[in-house]
């Protein structure tokens, strides 16, 4: 808590949420503003958690045969207009370029704020016959979106992030597939990033532009509001007849493929920071931790202790673990402020007496716990304790969720429920875009979605009265 910290150049949580959370961002050296508005520098620390979660997902992706490729990043206007709901959605934030080598070009080119028309572009070239399909992409890269209000990690006007993109003989394989990566999603949330999920469809007016069905993995942030983890769509053959994608079927005639995408972006950084973090900084999960052990030698000028301290270090490192050892000058007291704000999982202690004792102390960041345990048996305990920290953030984060989770059987009640408590506010739903927007207007939440697992809550539209046809979540979102 407040009176425990550490740190004291960051705003402590229950003072300003939106504050301390930039201050953990900066101090813990992963980002930096850029001179460009709206743009910020992805530094080593927050680029190495990053590629930690890139090479977790890109792994998962490869093992349901989806392949890695490249597309442009300039999207010609003409081909951008070609599906007009996509156009509409992303226009107020698509930036552009109109000179070319001092010249103006003759068409203007949009800075992809996401890549469906490049890939479909792409498809109506090469597909030619149903033998070819599934074709299973995916691109690791980053957008453009010009956003108004921006806050790192959440929203900025260019983000890193990677986009699926698949074309399917059948409705029903893209369906399947679009299923198949909101639960790719869910999963790598709860088992590599200890948050855990709501899995549930986005309403109509919540929906991608030009998608036939949006899927979604929504979180509890620890300040109560919710955050969007990733979405999956369902397009159908709307993108594919308006770039003229076709392939010949099984029975010699011209189809359209069904169409997918599905995408996550570095904003999983800034739900990890809002979920796990407090006081002294970041609070990492140990899978994506660029450091899982730090190793800190005490009265290191002593005889043997550094010595001592490099050969628990090369143990671990031969273990498969990323350790560091921090032999610096700098004190104690600092180092171990250092480390908490980075949200290193595990702290190894050992001093003169430690190694007399042939022990060391094992300190775990996400609760403070001390352990001593025996060099004899450190490869295994680390190993231990990591997974009991995986589990007790995830464990922590699951308590949050549920505890803030309300139902509500009238607006009122939803919106005082919101008031007192934030959190998600469960609700039976008539479906109307109307309640929709009236929820908004008067209680101050957006729809999250429509969960997957429902449950009967009544029988009629707490908005309205009419007939209720879905339980659906509502809450303040990020």
């Amino acid at each position: 808590m407040a009176n425990d910290k550490k740190v004291q150049s960051i705003t402590d949580i229950e003072v300003d949420f939106a504050q301390w959370y930039t201050d953990v961002c900066r101090k813990a050296e992963l980002v930096e503003y850029a001179s460009v508005k709206g743009f910020t520098i992805l530094r080593p620390y927050g680029y190495a958690i990053w590629e930690n979660m890139q090479s977790i997902m890109d792994a998962e992706f490869k093992k349901t045969g989806h392949v890695n490729v490249a597309m442009p990043v300039l999207i010609p206007e003409s081909l951008l207009k070609r599906e007009g709901e996509l156009v509409e959605g992303f226009a107020p934030e698509c930036a552009w370029v109109t000179h070319g080598g001092g010249e103006k070009l003759e068409e203007r080119l949009a800075f992809r704020p996401t890549s469906e028309t490049m890939f479909c572009d792409h498809w109506s070239n090469i597909l030619q016959s149903y033998r070819e399909l599934p074709m299973l992409y995916n691109q690791w890269c980053s957008v453009i979106r010009w956003e108004k209000t921006t806050r790192p990690f959440l929203r900025s006007r260019e983000f890193w992030w990677q986009e699926g993109h698949t074309i399917h003989e059948t409705a029903e394989e893209a369906i399947a597939e679009t299923e198949q990566q909101l639960n790719c999603y869910a999963d790598f949330y709860e088992n590599v990033l200890a948050i855990p999920v709501v899995k549930g469809r986005k309403t109509d007016k919540e929906k991608f532009a030009g998608a036939e069905a949006t899927y979604t993995v929504e979180c509890m942030m620890k300040d109560r509001k919710a955050l969007q983890g990733a979405t999956s769509h369902y397009f159908g053959d709307k993108f594919s007849r308006a770039y003229d994608v076709t392939f010949t079927g099984r029975d010699n005639t011209i189809q359209y493929p069904h169409q997918t995408s599905w995408g996550s972006t570095t904003r999983m950084i800034g739900a990890v920071i809002m979920t796990h973090g407090d006081n002294n900084g970041l609070v990492l999960p140990p899978k994506i931790a660029p450091i899982q052990v730090i190793v800190l030698p005490i009265a290191q000028h002593k005889p043997g202790v550094l010595e001592g301290a490099n050969a628990l270090k090369d143990r671990l490192v031969k273990a498969g673990l990323r350790v560091k050892l921090d032999d610096s000058d700098n004190s104690m007291g600092w180092k171990c402020a250092e480390y908490e704000m980075k949200g290193v999982p595990l702290r190894v202690e050992c001093g003169p007496r430690d190694l007399e004792n042939n022990q060391c102390v094992l300190v775990r960041r996400h609760d403070g716990e001390k352990i001593a345990v025996s060099l004899d048996d450190l490869e295994t305990a680390v190993q231990e304790q990591l997974v009991l920290i995986q589990k007790g953030m995830y464990d922590k984060a699951k308590e949050n969720l549920t505890q803030h989770t309300y139902e509500a059987h009238s607006l009122e009640e939803a919106k005082k429920l919101q008031s007192e408590n934030g959190g998600f506010i469960k609700t039976m739903w008539c479906g109307d875009v109307e309640c929709e927007k009236r929820m908004k207007d008067e209680a101050g939440m957006s729809s999250r979605c429509m969960p997957l697992e429902q449950e009967h809550l009544g029988d009629v539209c707490p908005i309205c009265g009419k007939p209720a046809k879905k339980m659906i979540y509502w809450g303040v979102a990020y």
